[in-house]
């Protein structure tokens, strides 16, 4: 009787699993967060705006935000971000789309760490990156994400002019947090 209930517990385990990863998990406002540690200035940029999908049955995530949402606190900085570094109105989103290495399999409650790889794009540039984080199931029906990953604007043809050398940092800190549905 013992290893029958074990069994009936396994194949009811592996059913729920399987009907986790056969869907994708969706997002319209996750959070995407930059930071700028330059030697005379700091600050963060925000957007409530992230969109993005996290598909377990395919191993897919894709994730894009319109730069045009991020906030600074500061109009004029907001303005000259945008217009100056990102030019938004040539290169308006940037997008990560990528794979995880290992598909974790989870319970209500529990997080796991993940690395996902793939490809960042931001200001018509595309590079390969690596992006560390953690996924928790919150419900069946519900996943929260938290990641982070450095860029350096040069890596993306983000010029900074020698004037604001010391206002904005090269090496950018990019966080993001979402919870996706089914």
């Amino acid at each position: 009787m013992r290893s029958r209930l074990s069994v009936i517990i396994w194949i009811f385990l592996i059913g729920w699993s399987s009907a986790l990863r056969a869907q994708s998990f969706k997002t319209e406002s996750g959070n995407v967060t930059f930071l700028s540690k330059a030697p005379m200035n700091e600050f963060t940029g925000k957007s409530s705006k992230l969109n993005g999908l996290i598909d377990l049955d395919k191993n897919l995530l894709d994730f894009y935000v319109d730069l045009n949402t991020l906030k600074t606190g500061i109009g004029l900085r907001d303005s000259h971000m945008r217009d100056n570094y990102l030019e938004t109105k040539k290169y308006p989103f940037a997008e990560f789309t990528g794979k995880l290495e290992s598909i974790p399999i989870m319970a209500v409650g529990e997080s796991r760490p993940v690395v996902a790889k793939g490809v960042f794009k931001i200001h018509g540039v595309q590079k390969e990156i690596s992006v560390k984080g953690t996924i928790k199931m919150l419900s069946a029906n519900e996943l929260l994400l938290d990641a982070s990953f450095p860029i350096l604007l040069g890596d993306f043809k983000i010029e900074i002019p020698s004037v604001v050398f010391y206002e904005l940092a090269e090496e950018q800190l990019v966080t993001i947090q979402a919870n996706l549905k089914k």
